[in-house]
């Protein structure tokens, strides 16, 4: 089936919720159906994250037309106790160096 995403058995390092994050930093403006086709999720679980992001403080979504412009609260703490001393602009900061110098590693066609 096309546009489904492949079945993940076993756990992660990151969360969807970060996954969501992590792609609307890369595009202010993604729709929900490309947010989750790259972060390999449903429309509807991608929904429910946004609306968690936004309901904690995370994100607020502005409607444009028939669009969605999505802004980042970069200096909001991580929830997780152990993580509280870092902020949203933090994580994803090291996700982005982390894509960036695995883009240079790849090799060229």
């Amino acid at each position: 089936m096309d546009g489904v995403p492949e079945p993940h058995n076993g756990w992660t390092f990151l969360t969807n919720h970060a996954r969501v994050l992590a792609s609307i930093a890369v595009d202010r403006t993604s729709r929900i159906r490309d947010i989750a086709a790259r972060c390999r999720l449903t429309e509807r679980a991608v929904q429910k994250i946004i609306s968690d992001l936004e309901h904690e403080g995370y994100l607020v979504r502005t409607r444009e037309g028939r669009s969605n412009t999505y802004r980042i609260q970069p200096d909001t703490p991580l929830r997780h106790p152990a993580e509280a001393s870092l902020s949203v602009s933090e994580l994803l900061a090291l996700l982005a160096r982390h894509d960036a110098e695995r883009g240079s590693r790849q090799p060229r066609p």
